[in-house]
């Protein structure tokens, strides 16, 4: 069979809802992880299918109860008949490169159920929490059919902010006793959340971490119109306060659609992702060029003082 049409299949696979569409979304995002020859081909196939999922990233420091949140999510969703996907984006093994997959436990609940997709993805070095092929992988659970696709971040400190580049909604997972006002307003978390909510507010000090935190937001200067992100206190693992932190994810959604911000976003988000292509395939030229001669030679002549770096970078450039 011809790439392009198993990249087909693959695709018509995912959209059904026979016992072969975990199989094949599960094929496809490897495809993307892997950056496989068919890559182009995937991406091509997956344009007509995309567009209707929201993508909310979950943020926040390690310990604050992510994993439990996004399960506790999931629950909610399924609840109200919504299809889920799960992007968990894990630390690196430094000895495989694959996804390290304990917090996954915490989501085994929904790994029959066919209405939810979980994938876990390695990071592989990469900053910002975020692997790099995850714009692609969202896609493909988009195109499965996914009503929400949650994105859930290896929790690495100040790089985190990467989130609100990926996704539509921002949610920010903060816990009393760990310091995690501070800490949001050291990161700069406080400008890209959405939604902020405290979990373990079962713990001594979570009225207080919220009354910091809405202290905090109210220094940030907002136009006239805009979001105002609410606090809302959870216990994850219990699910109590989760349907109104739903809630507010909703509204949050509605409020991008009818200011235009959602589109706004969607296209910066394009954009970042075509420019990061591109570098990368300039990237990859200029690896090839690494034991060429003319690179080589443009090296000497900086060296040498017969030219500038500047314009041996511009005749390089004109060549590849």
């Amino acid at each position: 069979m011809r790439r392009d049409a198993d990249v087909a299949a693959l695709v018509e696979a995912a959209q059904g809802d026979g016992p072969g569409k975990a199989r094949a979304v599960a094929r496809l995002i490897s495809l993307v992880e892997v950056d496989s020859p068919a890559l182009r081909d995937v991406a091509a196939a997956l344009v007509p299918h995309t567009g209707s999922a929201h993508v909310v990233g979950l943020t926040g420091s390690p310990g604050v109860g992510k994993s439990t949140s996004t399960s506790a999510l999931v629950t909610a969703l399924r609840e109200a008949g919504r299809t889920v996907g799960v992007l968990a984006v894990d630390p690196s093994s430094p000895f495989s490169g694959g996804a390290l997959l304990g917090d996954r436990i915490r989501m085994s609940e929904h790994a029959t159920d066919p209405g939810v997709m979980i994938r876990s993805m390695a990071s592989r070095g990469h900053l910002g929490g975020l692997a790099a092929a995850a714009p692609l992988a969202l896609r493909v659970l988009d195109a499965a059919g996914c009503d929400v696709v949650l994105v859930e971040t290896v929790g690495v400190g100040q790089s985190e902010v990467e989130i609100a580049g990926l996704a539509d909604t921002s949610l920010v997972l903060l816990a009393p006793g760990m310091g995690d006002g501070i800490q949001a307003a050291k990161a700069g978390i406080l400008e890209i959340g959405d939604v902020f909510c405290v979990n373990k507010a079962d713990r001594d000090g979570a009225t207080t971490t919220r009354r910091e935190l809405r202290g905090m937001l109210s220094l940030t200067e907002r136009p006239d119109g805009a979001w105002k992100p609410p606090i809302v206190l959870t216990v994850a693992t219990t699910g109590d306060g989760v349907p109104e932190l739903l809630e507010r994810i909703d509204e949050h959604r509605e409020h991008l659609h009818t200011s235009g911000e959602g589109r706004r976003r969607r296209l910066a988000r394009a954009r970042r992702e075509v420019e990061a292509i591109a570098l990368g395939e300039v990237s990859r030229r200029f690896s090839h060029l690494s034991g060429d001669t003319r690179l080589e030679g443009l090296a000497a002549d900086v060296v040498g003082g017969t030219t500038d770096s500047y314009r041996a970078a511009a005749v390089l450039l004109e060549e590849i």
